[in-house]
């Protein structure tokens, strides 16, 4: 079933039920919607788009914070044949410039927040873009943009008539550019509709559930995640902003079933509980009957503190990448608490391999690059056939993360192929060494990337966060990794920030930019 047509039949059954809930408990606001409303609003906003030109293969950018808007326009996009395109409401001007170029979009769409960013790039924009839609409030918007509630003066509330198969593309998603600058990832209705039933296959997700939804909805992971729910009509809440007593209050007040977090949010949790700047006394939780991680290796020693504050939390992790559209690819599951650290096994239709670099396989126990195959696989890099070339390998997805599998078929992730450190011939793994400081009671987060040297090729340094009103020498980091073999420990110790993406992803290549170009003095004591 097309994606669009789940929307169709949940205001069908569900007309009147809520569909999504929007929370910004900063100013207290609470806004919702039902799934008849839901439906009715991605209509309107389709037959304007076509009103507007938009045809079938068309692309349309979609650059928005969380709000209860975001879905209805992706689903209007969708029923228009256009692709949307959302894209990381973080990226600079620079970074939006390039996504432009290369998705060609002939309509854009956009809240306050972007007004100068746009406006510092529209002339590159204007070469494609023959309408702006501007979200935001009636009064500061731009003379150059439409404004959106001019969609509901004439409303056509029909369903489009856009003949869409489920081959048909339907959106592109930009990588994080984590390793390189982000590339757009196409993604077909069937990649968007697979990720509906593995989400649901996995989490089993009922009508009576709520799910939490905190990360942005132009990455993959939240709104793939948020799909579980979608396709059995169950309501969600956005939720905006991250602080620890809001989610929970979020969780007691709107009596929420599942919650997905990024590993900084949990740790949050779990340092403010242990701090006592929140009392769990004060809040309702029994409703919650999961908690799940993903987007980045989670360190076990996070989930076994979890496990302690939270035991009748059932508790997952899945993998995987924008490429695969989004979490599922290898997942956990429910049942495996006893396998916390690995990532699981092959999700709902779903097969993996380890490989070597002849794409050969590699027996258990052996580190080799994770492939993955199934109908959450992308079509293509949006105009970038070498990469594509490169990516995908007879119905394989290289997904660039070395990792390895044990004798019951759980795998492992060892670490990004790109983040590997390699000294006087040994390769060194950093998320090793990170979940072993993450398990120091002080250190809140940790980074390790290499630095070059002439004898050695490289060596480690660690970057670490020290927790909130805690002290800890660099003495005492490094009498604490003799517990490390001698060459994976760090050479330097930095105690600074350890920045993270909105994914939860450390951002390595930003750290490098900062650390390895150090002077020479520095350098020498290393």
């Amino acid at each position: 079933m097309l994606i669009t047509d789940i929307l169709t039949e949940n205001a069908r059954m569900y007309e009147t039920r809520t569909a999504l809930i929007e929370r910004e408990p900063a100013i207290n606001k609470r806004r919702e919607i039902t799934w008849a409303l839901f439906d009715k609003h991605a209509n309107c906003i389709s037959n304007f788009l076509i009103q507007k030109g938009i045809k079938k293969g068309d692309r349309i950018i979609q650059l928005m914070t969380n709000c209860l808007e975001w879905l209805p326009v992706y689903f209007g996009i969708l029923r228009t044949g256009a692709l949307a395109v959302p894209l990381n409401f973080r990226f600079s001007s620079e970074k939006i410039e390039l996504c432009s170029m290369t998705s060609t979009p002939k309509l854009f769409i956009f809240g306050e927040e972007f007004i100068e960013r746009l406006e510092s790039i529209k002339k590159t924009l204007d070469q494609t873009v023959s309408a702006y839609l501007f979200t935001g409030p009636e009064n500061i918007m731009p003379v150059w943009a439409i404004h959106y509630n001019e969609i509901f003066n004439h409303p056509d509330w029909n369903h489009p008539d856009v003949p869409i198969t489920i081959e048909d593309d339907a959106a592109l998603y930009f990588t994080s550019g984590t390793t390189g600058m982000p590339k757009a990832v196409l993604l077909t209705h069937k990649n968007l509709s697979f990720a509906c039933e593995v989400e649901n296959r996995h989490h089993k997700q009922t009508h009576d559930d709520n799910f939490l939804c905190i990360p942005p909805l132009y990455h993959t992971g939240a709104k793939m995640h948020w799909f579980g729910n979608f396709l059995v009509g169950a309501k969600s809440v956005l939720l905006k902003g991250v602080k620890p007593e809001w989610i929970l209050e979020a969780v007691s007040e709107e009596k929420i079933t599942i919650v997905w977090l990024l590993v900084p949010w949990a740790h949050d949790i779990i340092i403010a509980i242990e701090n006592k700047d929140v009392d769990l006394a004060r809040y309702n939780l029994s409703t919650w009957r999961l908690m799940h991680i993903g987007a980045q290796p989670v360190p076990p020693s996070l989930i076994k503190k979890w496990k302690k504050l939270f035991p009748d939390h059932d508790y997952d992790t899945n993998y995987g990448l924008t490429e695969s559209t989004g979490p599922g690819c290898i997942h956990l599951g429910m049942e495996n608490i006893h396998k916390v650290g690995a990532i699981g096994k092959p999700g709902f239709g779903w097969e993996y391999d380890i490989v070597d670099g002849e794409m050969k396989h590699l027996p258990p126990g052996e580190s080799g690059e994770l492939v993955v195959k199934g109908d959450g696989v992308m079509k293509a890099y949006f105009k970038n056939p070498e990469a594509t070339r490169e990516t995908l390998v007879n119905g394989w997805l290289k997904t660039g993360d070395i990792a390895r599998c044990d004798e019951s078929g759980f795998v492992w992730l060892v670490d990004r192929k790109k983040d590997i450190i390699i000294t006087g011939g040994e390769n060194i793994y950093p998320v090793e060494i990170e979940n072993f400081f993450m398990t120091h009671d002080k250190i809140q987060d940790v980074a390790v990337i290499g630095y070059p040297d002439e004898r050695l090729g490289e060596i480690v340094i660690a970057i670490i966060l020290v927790k909130k009103g805690q002290s800890i020498t660099e003495e005492e980091v490094r009498a604490f990794s003799q517990h490390l073999p001698r060459y994976k420990r760090p050479r330097k110790i930095i105690f600074g920030d350890v920045p993270r993406n909105p994914t939860g992803k450390i951002e390595k290549p930003r750290l490098r930019r900062k650390y390895i170009h150090l002077p020479d003095d520095l350098r020498k004591t290393l």
